[in-house]
């Protein structure tokens, strides 16, 4: 996930979103630069503008990254990466050709006996969440599904005898049965496969390792390769909404991604392409990574933000409060986008238990406040201080989100200027009627006493 080319564009990140609670360890390595503005294309395919306005009715999904890296509980793949960065982990003492060995020699011992995607379903759907991406192929190659093209795979491994052994089979159909708008992530790098990092030569970075005018007949080996792959994952494994594609070193322009969505969009009218990072129109909506945009935009996007500081499993990694989540959710919502939260699921296949409890309390606040959240569109006026707004469809209901400040009580009056008011305000937390004032432009509402202390959502209509 971590993958920017050079220093200034994390600069320029930075600059660009806000990141709630920055520290110097969540915000570890480089992180995926964000499509300019007026880089976005709207798509022309009718189908795929309905499925975008499915997917921002979502308003919040999962991303899981569940891999080799897992096992040994590790930052995903980018240890395999030959680059003299702080941000790229690897054991000390030990050669690289060494350590790509034990690395790739993982596939020997990821066997996931308790591997239960129904539990996984199951936490998710308590959270509130209404769509899912899940991790096909990571940077370092290895496949979580039953591939044809290479036995790099966990279908290939010690739980090859396991009758999920197809894993993206039954994690997608598990979250069909929830209803789930359904993701495929794949990484378009493979670091494992030879025509991508050929033997012949060293590995000194990210990219291929050799001139693609210099051996044509590998680079067209890549190029097949990586589009076989995409057409077995949207052909083998039912309905696909969205194809999540990372890697941003290489474009879909490398291998023809024009010409594949030509025919996936036959088997899944409709389908959201994610070329991410890569301007034009095969990049459906944004993926600001790590952070959030610093204003509303008014086009798809999706801030996709880990659970802890890594993508995948970390034993005991910290995680982030549930009231971080539902703040940013609220922030996010407001300025137009969705929050796709990243999960890692154990090496033995199951959702940990401090994962599920903070996801289940934001699944609890989404109970009584998911109104002023899903299906809703940018308000004109859509923040003031700790208060953001969001919009019903018709744009007559408007909704005032309290974005709570972590270890804060509640104030007794909440203020912001415009969206003015008109008939009864209701605290969706009770369901009931609750008292305001209106003077000039200012409103300011007086909270009842007894209420939870946690982030609040009203309901009103406005004056016209």
């Amino acid at each position: 996930m971590k993958i920017i080319n050079k220093l200034f564009a994390g600069i320029v990140l930075v600059a660009l979103c806000h990141i709630p609670s920055l520290n110097a360890q969540e915000v570890q390595g480089f992180v995926h630069q964000q499509s300019e503005e007026n880089g976005y294309m709207w798509p022309t395919d009718n189908q795929v503008l309905r499925k975008l306005d499915k997917w921002q009715d979502q308003k919040f999904g999962v991303l899981f990254h569940w891999g080799l890296y897992s096992v040994p509980g590790i930052v995903e793949s980018w240890s395999l990466c030959s680059e003299d960065e702080e941000w790229i982990p690897r054991k000390k003492n030990i050669s690289y050709d060494d350590y790509k060995k034990w690395y790739f020699g993982l596939k020997d011992s990821f066997n996931p006996v308790n591997f239960d995607p129904k539990q996984w379903a199951d936490v998710m759907d308590d959270a509130g969440m209404k769509y899912m991406v899940f991790t096909t192929k990571h940077h370092d190659g290895f496949c979580m599904y039953d591939t044809k093209y290479t036995d790099f795979s966990i279908a290939k491994g010690p739980f090859k005898n396991n009758p999920k052994k197809d894993v993206l089979k039954y994690v997608l159909d598990a979250f069909r049965e929830k209803g789930f708008m359904i993701g495929e992530y794949f990484s378009k790098p493979d670091w494992h496969t030879e025509w991508f990092w050929n033997p012949y030569f060293a590995t000194p970075n990210r990219h291929i390792n050799y001139k693609k005018e210099r051996h044509p007949d590998w680079w067209k080996n890549y190029q097949t390769f990586t589009q076989n792959q995409l057409n077995e994952l949207t052909t083998n494994y039912g309905p696909v909404d969205i194809l999540w594609l990372d890697g941003g070193w290489i474009t879909g322009y490398d291998f023809n991604l024009d010409s594949v969505l030509v025919d996936v969009r036959k088997r899944h009218p409709g389908l959201i392409a994610v070329d991410r990072t890569i301007k034009g129109k095969n990049e459906n909506y944004q993926t600001p990574e790590r952070g959030i945009p610093s204003t509303q935009l008014n086009y798809p996007w999706e801030s996709c933000i880990p659970l802890g500081n890594d993508w995948g499993w970390i034993a005991n990694a910290p995680f982030k409060s549930a009231q971080y989540v539902i703040n940013s959710l609220i922030e996010i919502t407001a300025k137009g986008g969705n929050l796709l939260l990243g999960v890692g699921p154990t090496p033995d296949g199951i959702i940990e238990a401090e994962v599920a409890k903070r996801l289940h309390q934001v699944g609890q606040w989404l109970n009584k406040n998911g109104e002023a959240i899903y299906s809703t569109r940018n308000a004109a006026i859509y923040h003031e201080g700790n208060v953001w707004f969001t919009a019903n469809k018709n744009k007559k209901t408007i909704y005032a989100l309290y974005a709570l400040p972590e270890n804060e009580k509640l104030p007794q009056i909440i203020e912001w200027s415009g969206n003015i008011p008109t008939g009864n305000m209701t605290l969706l937390q009770t369901g009931k009627s609750v008292k305001y004032s209106v003077k000039g432009d200012k409103v300011k509402v007086t909270l009842p006493k007894g209420i939870n202390n946690e982030p609040l959502a009203f309901r009103f209509n406005i004056k016209k």
